[in-house]
Order: structure tokens, then C-alpha cells, then sequence
């Protein structure tokens, strides 16, 4: 292990590092946006458009984000739709994660029970405020550590940024190891970043999954 090495290349990583972040984070955002209008739609069974959201979420849940990218980003292009690869990767991260959302969100929302709904009712609540009040804070509890899994699952899936010449983590690595060989420090460094980027997540996550379930059922 060569920490000489190491050191020099941590500028390197640490600048792939806030673009992993800035693109992983913005995909991120889109997709809990998609995921949550989507839930809605499947959960009050909306005409014509449950269904649109129902193919949705099984197509993009069952095709690799790699093959997504690779769509949106040489394929679309032929048809006169040109994206640069910040944004396809952006693109790609919020479909992916759209889909996902959406079913932790919708299994959090069907996870209350109508008796809830209509108990509110009898006290006087309307539409919006039984959801507003009583059904999203219980479906939000329920659903986040789902949420959770879902948000490192797509931190984690930008390492295939890279094959649409990101420079990204995982771009980074694979260069310096083609241009010096220092493959270990390398792979260590990876690590490293990933590390720094996951961890905080999961921590927070499962500090933010005991405050909600403490708030809903106390001790």
C-alpha cells in the first residue's frame, strides 16, 4: 500500500465524490416527487392513469439502470433528442427511483386501516384533512425504512454513471488504474468514498425510522 499514492489521489476522488453526490442527490429528489404522485394515483385507483403507472413501475423496476442509460442517453439523441450525461444520469436515477418510491409510499398508505378513515370522518374531519392528518403521518412512519433502503440503493446505483463518461467514483477508479496501475490503492479509495458517502445515510435513516415509530407507538 502506497500512502504516497493515496494522498495524491484524494483530490481526485474527493471532486468525483461531489459529482456522484450532486447528480446521485438530484436524481434522488425527482424520483421521492414521482414516487409520491405516482403512490397517490395507484392508491386512490385513479382511471386510465393507474394503470399508465402500473406499466411504469413494471418496466422500469425490471430493466437494469444500466440499459436506462444507455437508452436515454445514445438512443434517444437518433431521434433528435439530445441530453448531456449530468442530466441523463439524473434522468435515469429519478425513473429508476420513481418506481421504487412509489410502492414503499403506496405499501405505507394501504398499511393504514379504513377504520382509521373513517373514525376521522365521524369526528368531523374532511378528505383532506383525514389524509392530510391521520393517514399520511401513520404511511410515512410505516414507510421509512423502506425509504431508507431505497435512497442507498440509488447512491449505490451511480457507479454506472461511468459508462456514459461520467466522471464519477467509479470512472475515476477505473482511469487512474488504467493510466498508473496502482489498482489497490485505488480500489481502497473507493471504498473509502463510498463509505463516506452511505454510512452517514444509514445512520440518519435508522436515527429518523426510531423517532417516527417512537412518535406513533412511544416506548
Amino acid at each position: 500500500m502506497n500512502w504516497e499514492v493515496i494522498s495524491s489521489y484524494l483530490p481526485l476522488y474527493w471532486k468525483a465524490m461531489l459529482l456522484t453526490l450532486r447528480i446521485g442527490w438530484l436524481g434522488i429528489l425527482f424520483a421521492i416527487l414521482i414516487g409520491f404522485l405516482v403512490a397517490i394515483v395507484r392508491f386512490y385507483k385513479v382511471p386510465v392513469v393507474s394503470r399508465i403507472a402500473g406499466v411504469y413501475i413494471e418496466f422500469f423496476r425490471n430493466t437494469p439502470l444500466l440499459v436506462q442509460l444507455f437508452f436515454l442517453y445514445f438512443a434517444l439523441p437518433k431521434i433528435g433528442i439530445p441530453m448531456n450525461a449530468e442530466f441523463t444520469g439524473a434522468l435515469g436515477l429519478a425513473l429508476l427511483g420513481g418506481a421504487y418510491m412509489a410502492e414503499t409510499f403506496r405499501s405505507g398508505l394501504e398499511s393504514v386501516a379504513k377504520i382509521q378513515t373513517e373514525s376521522a370522518m365521524s369526528l368531523g374531519l374532511n378528505k383532506s384533512q383525514t389524509v392530510l392528518h391521520i393517514i399520511f403521518p401513520q404511511a410515512f412512519s410505516v414507510s421509512v425504512p423502506a425509504f431508507v433502503a431505497n435512497v442507498i440503493f440509488l447512491l449505490k446505483e451511480t457507479s454506472v454513471f461511468s459508462a456514459i463518461s461520467l466522471m464519477d467514483l467509479m470512472f475515476r477508479a477505473k482511469d487512474l488504474i488504467g493510466l498508473y496501475y496502482k489498482t489497490t490503492e485505488c480500489l481502497v479509495l473507493l471504498v473509502f468514498f463510498y463509505a463516506l458517502i452511505l454510512i452517514p445515510v444509514s445512520v440518519l435513516g435508522d436515527r429518523l425510522e426510531r423517532r417516527v415509530r417512537h412518535a406513533e407507538f412511544g416506548d
